[in-house]
């Protein structure tokens, strides 16, 4: 059905769009035409996480769809930072670790998009950005900036109490300039990003329109947010990686296993390829029913990202833990060493190196509450000493509330 549809319709009826430059000549644009268009990411650590899932799908509906997408490595503007959504100057980073992280973010583009002739780029900013003249490009690009526009954007506008460098001042300007070189060199007439982009992207469109007198456009998408407006992707342990080093596929698998029952339109609809009238059946459900919908839900997600093997034992794992409590070679797991043991340590000090409690009041709730158990035994003494007593076979499987498994592992 999607496939004889203008994309715009796809992209809103799954819940995608925010906000979008000229909207009925995109539309329009859309329908006529196979655009190239491209979305930027900053290797600013060594993985994607969940917040730029979002992106990645909207490229692979777009290229589904016949259009081309281009994968910006920001090697170059990491060398500044974006103010966006941040409170502090980004950390400098090495050349050296930009690219290793670069090759990283291409593992998991290759997994949504097809690279073969041409049908997706990824291209490097540094290419341009990085051996600029500072006077030249002051003169053929700063010109057509207001300063006096650039600080009523909303990223600079947060920053201007704690301090904005001059340094992240120059990011806005960097990144028209990429969509300016984009539209120069391979007809590039959109940019998509996460709603805190607006204003650069604004930027680049109007950079375009001054200096060439050409159309370019631009299109905005909600962060993933919960049905109280709250961030997704974030657990215990931080940021929910796509890096399987990082965030492992039982975790990964989990995390979207347990979301709300008022969630579960908004992820199948945005994080999945499922078409719309099953999202609509599955979201349906009631009661213990919407348990089917969050499996398939945490199924497809994890197969997107890690495969169908991975997302299969992720599954069985948590079937099994449900059912009997059961260890797993798969379920997230600490190691410890017998000297741990021998410093007197309670099941407060586990919980916490296991990163399963952010604090002792924390887990004294937990504790209260009938939260946690050791080996299926409920744990009710704050003080209960670790020892080597409690292994069984030199593991020791922690549960936490109804649906947190975690194994500590004697080694």
């Amino acid at each position: 059905m999607d496939k004889k549809r203008n994309v715009y319709d796809v992209l809103n009826e799954r819940g995608y769009i925010e906000q979008v430059t000229h909207e009925d000549e995109v539309k329009e644009l859309l329908n006529k035409e196979k655009i190239t268009f491209y979305i930027g990411f900053d290797p600013t650590a060594d993985s994607l996480h969940i917040g730029h899932y979002i992106q990645i799908m909207v490229m692979a509906h777009m290229q589904r769809q016949g259009h081309r997408p281009i994968a910006i490595i920001g090697d170059g503007t990491t060398m500044v930072g974006d103010p966006s959504d941040r409170t502090g100057m980004r950390q400098i980073m090495s050349k050296e670790q930009i690219q290793e992280n670069a090759e990283k973010f291409k593992v998991i583009f290759e997994k949504f998009l097809d690279f073969k002739d041409g049908k997706a780029l990824m291209v490097h900013n540094g290419d341009w950005l990085l051996n600029l003249n500072y006077v030249d490009f002051l003169r053929e690009i700063g010109v057509h900036f207001s300063v006096n526009r650039m600080l009523t954007a909303e990223c600079y506008k947060n920053r201007m109490e704690k301090g904005l460098t001059f340094l992240e001042f120059n990011y806005m300007i960097m990144q028209a300039y990429d969509f300016y070189m984009l539209h120069k060199d391979y007809n590039c007439k959109m940019q998509f990003g996460g709603n805190d982009q607006w204003s650069n992207i604004i930027a680049g469109v109007d950079l375009i329109r001054r200096k060439d007198n050409e159309s370019a456009y631009g299109m905005t998408f909600s962060l993933l947010t919960n049905s109280e407006g709250k961030k997704m992707g974030k657990t215990e342990k931080g940021a929910l990686w796509l890096d399987p080093e990082k965030t492992s596929p039982y975790e990964f698998y989990q995390y979207w296993r347990n979301v709300d029952d008022a969630d579960v339109k908004k992820c199948l609809s945005l994080l999945t390829f499922i078409p719309m009238d099953e999202v609509e059946r599955l979201s349906n459900l009631e009661g213990a029913e919407i348990n089917k919908a969050k499996e398939v839900l945490a199924y497809e997600v994890t197969k997107l990202i890690h495969g169908d093997n991975e997302a299969k034992k992720a599954e069985e794992t948590s079937k099994a833990l449900f059912k009997k409590g059961t260890d797993d070679d798969n379920m997230p797991h600490t190691e410890i060493t017998e000297e741990y043991l021998n410093e007197d340590k309670t099941i407060l000090d586990l919980l916490t190196t296991a990163g399963l409690i952010k604090s002792n009041g924390e887990g004294r709730r937990l504790i209260k509450q009938g939260g946690v158990s050791l080996n299926e035994e409920k744990v009710e003494d704050f003080f209960l000493p670790i020892t080597k007593e409690l292994f069984e076979d030199g593991k020791l499987t922690i549960k936490k509330g109804k649906k947190i498994f975690h194994q500590i592992r004697l080694v």
